[in-house]
């Protein structure tokens, strides 16, 4: 059975670096997409970092959050995107990216 019959192949699911396994990002969610939840993401990193050290615990666990939602909408949490309707992973991560959009509104 060819890896597109059977699904992705393990090295389009997982990065793995120095030894660690890490999930890549679905492949079937649109550029403009995956570009929104990466910008996101690298804010929430970036946040962390300060605010860690700035010794402030709300914004690490604010900031936590976003880095969450936005790796949740990128497939790199929760349900393992390949064994999902592409539908319902990429409806997952425009409702992401909405809900990381309205944390940065007044």
């Amino acid at each position: 059975m060819s890896a597109s019959a059977a699904g992705p192949a393990d090295d389009e699911r997982w990065l793995v670096i120095d030894g660690r396994r890490w999930r890549r990002t679905d492949p079937c969610l649109p550029v403009e997409l995956v570009d929104a939840l990466k910008s996101h993401l690298g804010t929430g990193r970036s946040t962390v970092g300060a605010a860690k050290r700035a010794g402030d615990d709300g914004r690490v666990a604010a900031a936590r959050r976003r880095v969450g939602l936005a790796k949740l909408g990128l497939g790199e949490r929760g349900d393992y995107w390949w064994e999902r309707p592409e539908t319902d992973r990429i409806a997952q991560a425009e409702t992401a990216l909405a809900d990381l959009d309205a944390l940065d509104r007044p």
